[in-house]
Formats: structure tokens, sequence, C-alpha cells
């Protein structure tokens, strides 16, 4: 494996991802300073984006991972697979939109929306273009062409950061547009209108692939890639369901404006954690297209070292968190902070699904992606389980330890099952080594008094020590 190459591409196309994110970060205590905790306003954030994270999984049906895997095929021409996908996650997505807005009172009204039914008008349409871009943006990993990728997605970036700015600092300040400001529960709803507009803006930049569409349609095809992408929209849906459906329920678990307050606050402490999901996705942009089409495809030598670095730089970024989070936590409001003690407990369960991503490579190559349905099925269910019986107990801290749970057993579960079926040699001893340094470098940090020069102090010099560590491993591999 070309360990060079992977991190090359995962440079590129997590840069993207890591440094808009980071330059969204900016927009974390924007938000969290501007929308009081007590207002509940996050919350209707957190649980709005919960729903169009969903709704996402939904309208693309498992057709990107498809469509590497059909493009893949030397059998197969994958111009007519991308114009395939395109078409019928496009026919689907448009579809979804108009029944949306024929029924948009009602469904605003279950959600518990009736007052402001726009903000579901307004993410029904987000989450249509965002599924016919992520054929597009499949499309663009497939051609290898990281640099109109990235072009992409941070133009969305950039353009919603400038749309959010004047709307907390410019608007409440402009006679003429405060009272509009206000309309919106204090800019709330305005949010959805910016990254509305950011996303019609990005897919004016597919005009060239758009017209992908037209290529043509092969009915024989399209019933192999849904024969083959239906169980991965199980698999999809179960899978954001460990992700957001904590965040759907909470409401209807703790009604009424204190599990508001409460799930802004869990939503705000996330974002703090989403540096694990950062990484996990930068790593899948390159290591996907590698396993599914590049010439180390099928290799087990590949699925095996990608797992064990995956795991050992996601364990380093974790403690990085740890060690800095006296300073990472001014990122949100101060009336925010109650809610950190989730941040250790999320990022574990993000690496638990980073790991899951990866093992769950076996049941894709061998065309047995119904298994993938049956584990996510499982854990999402353990994790449902954990957020009915506790959150009216012990309130967001439940839904931290539901993902953590749900993530383990489908983790656990994968590894066994995929031995059995596609068997993987891993480096079990070297996981669990540098996973017992990382435990061990973390206990010594939180017995350090609790005074932020020494913590910072003694938390580098931990984190310098981890990362040495890992250099010396990759050293070792190269001779």
């Amino acid at each position: 494996m070309n360990l060079k190459a992977l991190a090359k591409d995962t440079a590129i196309y997590g840069l993207s991802s890591i440094v808009g994110r980071f330059l969204n970060y900016l927009l974390v205590p924007l938000y969290t300073y501007k929308i009081a905790a007590e207002s509940g306003g996050y919350g209707i954030v957190t649980n709005l984006y919960a729903y169009s994270a969903l709704l996402l999984a939904l309208l693309t049906f498992g057709m990107e991972t498809t469509f590497f895997r059909f493009a893949g095929r030397e059998d197969r021409d994958d111009r007519m697979v991308y114009s395939n996908a395109l078409r019928m996650v496009g026919l689907v997505s448009l579809v979804f939109v108009a029944l949306v807005f024929l029924f948009l009172r009602p469904i605003s009204g279950a959600m518990g929306y009736a007052t402001h039914p726009e903000y579901v008008g307004c993410f029904a349409l987000i989450a249509g273009l965002d599924a016919f871009q992520a054929i597009m943006f499949s499309r663009l990993r497939q051609q290898h062409r990281p640099l109109k990728f990235m072009a992409l997605k941070m133009s969305f970036i950039f353009v919603n950061i400038a749309l959010n700015l004047f709307i907390f600092l410019a608007m409440p300040r402009i006679p003429a547009l405060a009272g509009i400001y206000e309309r919106f529960n204090g800019g709330v709803g305005l949010i959805f209108f910016a990254n509305l507009a950011c996303t019609a803006l990005v897919t004016l930049g597919f005009i060239p692939e758009i017209k992908g569409i037209f290529y043509g349609f092969d009915r024989k095809l399209c019933r192999e890639m849904l024969s083959y992408s239906w169980p991965l929209l199980l698999l999809g849906l179960v899978g954001i369901l460990n992700q957001v459906a904590d965040k759907i329920l909470f409401p209807y678990l703790m009604p009424g404006s204190e599990g508001q307050v409460q799930l802004g606050i869990y939503g705000a402490c996330v974002k703090v954690a989403m540096i694990m999901t950062l990484i996990t996705q930068a790593f899948r942009y390159a290591y996907e297209p590698i396993v599914f089409g590049g010439k180390d495809k099928n290799n087990p030598d590949v699925l095996s070292e990608g797992t064990k670095y995956f795991i050992l730089f996601t364990l380093l970024a974790w403690l990085a968190v740890m060690f800095y989070l006296p300073i990472i936590r001014y990122f949100i409001h101060p009336s925010y902070w109650e809610g950190l003690r989730v941040i250790p407990i999320v990022m574990m369960a993000e690496i638990f699904m980073g790991v899951y991503f990866n093992l769950s490579f076996w049941y894709k190559l061998s065309d047995k992606t119904w298994w993938g349905a049956i584990m996510s099925a499982v854990g999402v269910s353990v994790m449902i389980a954990v957020n009915i019986i506790f959150v009216p107990r012990i309130g967001y801290m439940a839904c931290a330890w539901g993902g953590f749970a749900g993530y383990a057993v489908s983790m656990l579960m994968s590894y066994f099952i995929g031995q059995k079926y596609y068997p993987i040699k891993y480096d079990l001893r070297s996981i669990l080594v540098f996973s017992l340094a990382a435990a061990v470098f973390y206990a010594i940090y939180v017995v350090v008094p609790d005074k932020m020069w020494l913590r910072l102090s003694v938390g580098t010099i931990l984190l310098g020590g981890y990362g040495a560590l890992i250099v010396m491993d990759l050293k070792k591999r190269k001779r």
C-alpha cells in the first residue's frame, strides 16, 4: 500500500473539510454568543440539521458507494454508470421536494415548526440539492480531481461564513432589517436561508458535470445498481440514525423549553468534538477510491494497514482535543460549558464509527452489503434504547453514551463476522498497545492539578510523546 499517496490525497480532500470546517468553527462562537443557551435557539439549529443529515442518506440511498463499485469495474462504462446514478438520485430528490411542499403545513406541524413552515421547506430544498451534488462530488473523486472538489467545497464555506457574519453582526444594527432578524427567532431561521443560497451557488459550479445526465440510461444497469444499493440505503439510514436520532428524538423525550435548551447545549458541545468526524471523512474520501478502483484494490494489506493507522492517528487527535480543551472550550460561550463533559465520549464514539467504516469493506467487496444493514440496525437499536431509557433521567449525557454504545456494538459485530466471511489479518497487537498508551497518557493528564498552564504544558509533552511513538512505528514499517 502506498501510504504516501493515501496521505497526500487525504490532505487534499481533507483541506476542503478540515480547513473549511475549522473556518466554520468561527461561526460556533458567533452562534453561541449571539444565541443565548437559555433561549433554546441553538436547539432548533441542532434539531433541523439532524433531519437534514437523515434526509441526505435517504435521498442518496447508497448510490455514492454504488457508483464507485460499478464505475471501478473494467466491464462497465463509467460514464453510463454516472449518468444512471445522477438520473436516479435527481428524480428521487425532485419527487421528495415536490411532496414536502405539497404537504408543507402538516409536516411542519408534526415536526414542531407550525409557526415557521418555511424552515421545513428550506431544508427540503437543501436536502434535494445536496443529494444531487453528492453524486457529482463522487464523480470528481472517481476522476481524481481534488482541486475542483476543494474549490466547490471552499466556495460554500466562504460564502456561508460571509452571510452568517452579515446576519448576526450587521442585520440587528440596520433598522430596516432588524425586524426580519427578530422575526426568524433572532437570526436562527436566517442561518437556514443562508445555507440554501450557498448550496444553490455550488450547484451552478457543477454545470459541466450536470451535462453527464444526458449521456444515456441503461435499464439493466439501473436494476443491477439498485440491487446493490438498497442494502446500502438501509445501512446509510441506520448509520446516520446513529449520529442524529438522539437529536431528532430529544424534543419528544424531553419536551418543552428545557428540552430545547439542553439540546442546544449538547449540539454546541458536539460541534467542538466534530474534529473526529472531519478526520474520518477526509480519510474516507481518499481511501474509498483506492479500495474500489485503485491498483491496490481488494488487497487485504490495504485494509489492514489503513485501519491500523486510522486508529493511531485518530487517537492522537483525541488526545490533542482532550489536552487542549482548556483553550478549545472558549470557542463556545461559557453558558454552554456544562456540556463539555460529553466531548471525550462523543469523540471516542466517532473513532468507533470510523473503525466500523474501515471494517465495512469486507461486505462491500464481497457484495454482502445486507450484513452492513443488519449490523448498523443492531447498533442504532442500542443507541435508541439508551436514549429512550436514560434521556428523561440524565438528559443529554444519555445521547453521548447512546452513540458510544451503538457504534461499539456495530464495530465489534463487523470485526467478528467479517473474520468469518472475509478474513483479514489486522495488527491487533499494535492497535492494542497504542490504545493502552493513549489511555495511560490521558490518565496521567487527568491527575495533573487543575491549573491551565500546568495542564497545557504536561499535555503538550504527552502529546509529543504519543506522536513520537507513531513516528517510530512508521519507521519500523519501512525497514
